[in-house]
């Protein structure tokens, strides 16, 4: 068996087979990722240096997204590569419909603030709850492949750590959001 190390040196290195086709969605979709975890992490950063009272759980935001963009990242070397074929199938929808409820939670927690708190909430939570539940039943396509030994340890470990990216990132901003966002009216009124 090799180490670790060389499983991921040989997944990552992968990336140099990339078509045209292949390096737009990853440079789309990892950067979309980058794009959230710099937003927030901004955001949150001048509050905190503003002296707004943002809650821990608002610091979690970012560094969910942080750890699930880096997790990505590297996972989707694989899916643009050697799991290409088998994602054409029922997982590549899995992931999209994943994708469409993350972004939606994303966008309607967002909406969630102020006035749109009533309406945009409910919707907010449904949509997060199924992005977890699609990523549920991506983990259950995956560990069927890799119980089949047509996955790897690589791809396995990426996944558990864009679980606890997700998991992080969506459970902390629904929280935040629940709790009436705390700190982001003084961060806007100290920023304008």
């Amino acid at each position: 068996m090799t180490s670790f190390a060389s499983d991921l040196r040989t997944y990552v290195g992968r990336i140099r087979t990339f078509d045209r086709a292949d390096w737009i969605v990853y440079v789309v979709w990892v950067g979309l990722m980058v794009g959230l975890t710099l937003s927030t992490l901004a955001f949150v950063t001048l509050g905190r240096l503003r002296g707004a009272p943002l809650p821990t759980s608002a610091s979690l935001v970012p560094a969910g997204a942080a750890i699930f963009t880096v997790a990505i990242a590297v996972d989707t070397i694989g899916h643009r590569t050697v799991y290409k074929a088998v994602l054409a199938r029922a997982e590549g929808l899995v992931h999209g419909i994943t994708i469409f409820c993350g972004i939606a939670s994303c966008i309607l927690l967002c909406a969630s603030y102020g006035g749109g708190r009533g309406t945009f909430f409910i919707p907010a939570t449904v949509f997060t709850l199924l992005s977890f539940v699609y990523s549920l039943v991506d983990e259950a396509f995956h560990w069927h492949r890799y119980w089949s030994a047509s996955s790897d340890r690589v791809e396995m470990w990426s996944h558990v750590f864009i679980l606890i990216g997700h998991g992080t990132m969506m459970m902390a901003w629904w929280l935040w959001a629940y709790r009436g966002y705390a700190g982001v009216a003084e961060t806007i009124a100290r920023v304008s």
